[in-house]
């Protein structure tokens, strides 16, 4: 954030002990230190924000990019079961007729007399 050295924070301490006094100086200290640390958590707070809401972008740019290549996948899956529907088409018109019929189930069957 800024570049203070140990220099110009004692040339500050020396200035604010002459201007605020030694009496009021450990108050306005405490002050300071507790509005500055308010500053840093309210900065720190805004850079997670932003962090996050990049992020978020990214999950939706990568969702869009699965999404698209889902629909390529479920279209090149679906070109070729088309073709095979097709022929199947073609083998229904002319059924092979069945050599034996085929079997009621046991329920359905009449029951045989003696």
């Amino acid at each position: 954030m800024f570049d203070v050295g140990f220099s110009e924070l004692v040339l500050i301490a020396v200035v604010a002990m002459i201007v605020i006094g030694p009496e009021r100086l450990p108050k306005v200290a405490r002050t300071a230190g507790a509005l500055l640390g308010r500053m840093q958590r309210y900065v720190n707070n805004v850079k997670s924000e932003v962090e996050r809401e990049m992020q978020f972008e990214d999950l939706k740019k990568l969702q869009q990019e699965i999404q698209a290549q889902s629909k390529q996948v479920e279209n090149s899956i679906l070109a070729p079961s088309e073709v095979s529907q097709a022929q199947t088409e073609i083998h229904l018109v002319n059924p092979t007729p069945a050599t034996k019929p085929a079997l009621k189930p046991k329920s359905l069957r009449k029951p045989k007399s003696k």
